[in-house]
């Protein structure tokens, strides 16, 4: 899951930059921002159940819901987060990069809006087989919640996540001259080219 999600988050980032427009590229950033912060967070989720079980196996797990609670928040928390939910982080950066993304060609911005789709799609399913059903597995019986070190790292990553969800200005205004400079730069280059096309001599073709 958190490879494949990396891999969407990055390929977000790859249009937001290719865009060479303010939102896409403002998108671009705040994406990879929002991707340390939430990618971080599920990776020490993962490593909490690998802590106590050694295992990463889908299938051994189940149910954890019931002896795990502060846990299963956390982990929905940040498997919403990871697929854009409104208020979080993850949607800003994804929000940013496709209205750019639809500036440039409404069927790239399509697309974008496809892979978050999916990405909930797969989430959920993972959430819902991880947290819910019957705890068959008798190995989970014992299983403790959250440390309180571990509680602390991810709070911390989550109020991050929420912070930035709901005040993205904290990072957009502080990379707007930069971003602003490239694209202007971006379209004098383009303009430049442009009007020495125009003076170049017509080629002549031979029959």
């Amino acid at each position: 899951l958190i490879a494949y999600s990396s891999v969407a988050h990055m390929g977000f980032v790859s249009i937001g930059i290719f865009t060479l427009n303010v939102q896409g590229l403002q998108g671009a950033i705040f994406q990879m921002i929002s991707h340390g912060l939430i990618s971080s967070a599920m990776f020490l989720i993962v490593g909490v159940l690998y802590d106590r079980m050694h295992t990463r196996d889908i299938s051994f797990y189940g149910g954890l819901a019931k002896s795990m609670p502060v846990f299963a928040f956390l982990f929905m928390f940040f498997s919403m987060a990871n697929v854009g939910l409104p208020g979080t982080s993850g949607f800003i950066g994804e929000i940013l990069v496709m209205v750019g993304a639809y500036q440039i060609s409404p069927w790239i911005a399509a697309g974008a809006a496809l892979g978050m789709v999916l990405s909930a799609m797969y989430g959920l399913r993972l959430y819902r087989a991880v947290m819910f059903g019957t705890q068959e597995n008798e190995k989970l019986a014992d299983i403790g919640d959250v440390h309180r070190h571990e509680f602390i790292l991810l709070f911390i990553l989550a109020v991050l996540t929420l912070y930035y969800g709901v005040y993205p200005s904290a990072i957009t205004d502080i990379s707007a001259l930069s971003v602003d400079e490239l694209v202007a730069n971006v379209q004098m280059k383009l303009n430049a080219s442009e009007v020495a096309s125009s003076l170049l001599p017509p080629t002549k073709t031979h029959y």
